[in-house]
């Protein structure tokens, strides 16, 4: 059944090849139907792959194969609440080293141009705390990373 509501992330061709990767890397996450484009359409031949329904942690989506004209930018992007360091590395590390890029902040970007925020849910907490120079040391902190390192955030919750 088609949910209500649905995520449509637009893509060059790429589709599949990313809700492949999505649900390979990320847990609750899967590739569900693809559906071929049934005549020639403005970037692609009838029978290529025209969308791709997907989720990505629970979260679902339709992959569009739109062609060319239009880019993800920072404006949207998956915000991933990570536990540990390890699961932070590893999301990272897979956003990356699959042809991605990394940013500011815990940010990066995938190969198909997708931001991705991979946040430890303990920076999350720091930079919510209570006292105000416990919440500014941690997001000063954060302001000098690309890959949020959780330690170095509990040394300035510690100051």
């Amino acid at each position: 059944m088609t949910p209500k509501n649905t995520i449509c992330l637009w893509y060059d061709g790429a589709a599949l090849e990313a809700a492949t990767f999505y649900a390979r890397t990320f847990p609750d996450s899967a590739v569900g139907a693809v559906f071929h484009a049934p005549s020639d359409f403005p970037s692609g031949k009838q029978g290529d792959v025209l969308t791709v329904l997907f989720t990505v942690l629970g979260i679902p989506c339709i992959g569009l194969n739109g062609g060319p004209a239009f880019k993800h930018s920072e404006a949207f992007s998956f915000q991933v609440a990570t536990d540990d360091q390890a699961e932070t590395d590893r999301l990272w590390n897979a956003i990356v080293d699959n042809g991605g890029q990394e940013s500011a902040c815990g940010w990066c970007k995938d190969k198909w141009g997708l931001n991705w925020q991979i946040t430890p849910r303990v920076l999350t907490d720091a930079i919510a705390h209570p006292d105000p120079a416990v919440a500014r040391r941690a997001f000063e902190a954060m302001m000098t990373m690309r890959k949020i390192d959780i330690a170095t955030i509990e040394a300035a919750l510690r100051g």
